[in-house]
């Protein structure tokens, strides 16, 4: 029985996006239950540190740093930013009644999923029309009828090539809006 691209790959993408999701919950829960809510207000510093640190591979990629080798600082960058947004999903559970740290906290959810698009279901999508493209060639089916055969899966990776277009402008829009909530909670802050 074949596979379809849902199936083999955008499902486990998802089971790895819902895993920061139930992972914070059961944080943000754990925090409440033992009275250490005030804990989740100071993760969202760690998590942005964590965050920034991931940039090396980023750096790399784009040649402004030298040291270290690019697969490495990938598994890093996507380690360290999964972890950083769960502090950071975990530090909005605190319950902020503001636009700004909202729209940061969207900006970085959009940019988690984008990037994991990236990473999690391009490479592997590929590699699965051309794996089914190869499987039906050997059993004689014409170009066409593999074409015909391909056309939805083909469609979703044509989508999801299109990830870089949002995980940028995002990444942008996240650093700004951050760097934002930073300033505007160290302008009200009641220093004493």
């Amino acid at each position: 029985m074949e596979q379809s691209l849902v199936r083999k790959e955008v499902l486990p993408f998802l089971l790895l996006f819902g895993s920061l999701l139930l992972a914070t919950l059961v944080i943000d829960v754990l925090l409440h239950r033992f009275a250490l809510v005030g804990i989740g207000r100071w993760l969202g510093i760690p998590g942005t540190m964590l965050i920034l640190l991931s940039f090396l591979y980023s750096l790399r990629k784009r040649k402004m740093i030298g040291f270290g080798k690019p697969k490495t600082l990938l598994n890093l960058h996507e380690t360290l930013t999964w972890l950083g947004a769960l502090m950071v999903l975990v530090h909005a559970g605190v319950h902020s009644y503001t636009i700004l740290p909202w729209l940061a906290l969207a900006a970085m959810l959009v940019n988690v999923v984008s990037g994991m698009t990236g990473k999690f279901l391009l490479d592997r999508s590929r590699r699965f029309l051309s794996e089914k493209r190869e499987a039906y060639a050997a059993q004689g089916i014409s170009g066409e009828e593999i074409e015909k055969r391909l056309f939805w899966d083909a469609t979703a990776f044509d989508l999801m090539k299109q990830w870089r277009t949002v995980h940028l402008p995002i990444t942008l829009a996240f650093g700004v809006l951050v760097i934002a909530h930073v300033f505007s909670i160290l302008l009200f802050w009641q220093w004493k």
